[in-house]
């Protein structure tokens, strides 16, 4: 959901007005992490007031709640000025009404505890100096970088967020281990001439501020609406019998994909009806293990020990039915007597030429070439000419 003034307006070279991201909202925090306020048609009750906190976002989908003291009429998309240290902030009102209260509570937030104040709607002249200095944040990331490259520092300046009223700027930036910036920030504040913050945030973190688009071809899962991260192991992908595969596991964070956790109860649900990885079968012809599992069809692999070339597919009552036996201290035959065949289904070609196109083929037989036509009509002038040599003279 786009924000209103990228979609009205533009300006005389056609890009649209607004967050300056050209329209694409997806590049700039307009559609991060919103919530849609499915409370906005109901009214309340006789008597009743309504909730006097709203949410505010501001730059890159990073959102806080505010009181509302001076019962100012807002609404999603107001521009307001809000309490800040020092100074004030400005932001972009997101949420009102009684949905904030469950927003709140499912950030930990108290409802009823002390809760930063809106001062003000944002006048013009708070807005001037509020583009203003975001207009300034991507040279200055530019310079930042520069500098820590100079003083030997191992950490990456992601981004760079200027307070609404420009008395202060975040640096934001990511580090294996703990820098020493004492020099740095001394570095920062004489060549920007403004104060200075540095807050450290984690490589999932930064993703999800800076978005992009993921493997799967959607924008990143932290950038839109996932909240909370949860820890990602290797176990979740074993589970779901993917290839340990570092490239295709990891994300652009450089961790584990978050998605990997999306169906991972779907499967520890589906495997508590098979036997265990490590179950042998104990045969006559020799000892057989499970070298893979088919999860959503109930199958299980199966290949003796001597001979891990050929492997024989069960079904899991069949493998049940054989430990079963193994548990009285008895043996079976063999494990191809309850082995099954798995015939796979060719798939017809029937292509057919549905939008009027020609044979794929049509360039692989030579062209013929064509033949002289040897019956020429004559030509009248020529004959005309040979005439007039053999006639008379008078």
């Amino acid at each position: 959901m786009a924000c209103t003034n990228c979609s009205t307006g533009s300006a005389k070279d056609g890009t649209p007005r607004g967050c300056k991201n050209n329209g694409t909202c997806g590049t700039d925090s307009c559609n991060k992490l919103t919530v849609f306020d499915w409370l906005s048609n109901m009214s309340l009750p006789g008597g009743q007031e309504p909730f006097n906190c709203v949410e505010v976002r501001f730059k890159n989908g990073r959102k806080e709640f505010f009181r509302n003291a001076e019962k100012l009429t807002l609404s999603i998309g107001d521009i307001v000025a809000t309490d800040a240290s020092p100074g004030h902030d400005v932001g972009i009102v997101t949420l009102t009404g009684e949905l904030v209260k469950i927003q709140m509570k499912k950030k930990n937030v108290d409802p009823e505890g002390e809760v930063a104040k809106i001062y003000r709607k944002a006048t013009q002249k708070d807005i001037d100096i509020w583009i203003e200095a975001r207009d300034k944040e991507e040279p200055m990331k530019v310079r930042a970088r520069e500098i820590a490259i100079k003083l030997n520092l191992e950490m990456k300046i992601s981004d760079i967020e200027f307070q609404g009223d420009a008395s202060k700027a975040t640096f934001y930036y990511t580090a294996n281990d703990r820098v020493d910036f004492r020099q740095l920030i001394k570095d920062f504040a004489k060549e920007f001439n403004t104060r200075i913050e540095m807050k450290q945030v984690g490589f999932r973190q930064e993703a999800a501020r800076l978005g992009g688009v993921g493997s799967c071809g959607r924008e990143l899962c932290c950038s839109t609406w996932l909240t909370d991260f949860r820890s990602v192991n290797t176990a979740a992908a074993r589970y779901q019998q993917l290839s340990l595969n570092p490239q295709k596991l990891a994300g652009q964070c450089g961790k584990l994909k978050c998605c990997l956790n999306y169906e991972l109860d779907t499967y520890l649900d589906a495997l508590k009806d098979f036997p265990e990885m490590e179950t042998k079968l104990y045969t006559e012809k020799g000892d057989a293990v499970c070298q893979k599992l088919d999860i959503f069809k109930g199958l299980m692999w199966f290949a003796y020990t001597n001979d891990f070339a050929h492997w024989h597919v069960l079904q899991i009552e069949q493998v049940k039915e054989i430990i079963a036996i193994n548990k009285q201290k008895k043996k079976v035959a063999a494990i191809e007597d309850f082995a099954i065949e798995i015939t796979e289904e060719a798939a017809e070609n029937n292509f057919q030429n549905v939008v009027g196109q020609d044979s794929l083929t049509r360039f692989d037989q030579p062209k013929k070439k064509k033949r002289p036509n040897k019956k020429r009509k004559p030509n009248n002038s020529s004959n005309n000419s040979s005439k007039e040599k053999n006639a008379p003279k008078k």
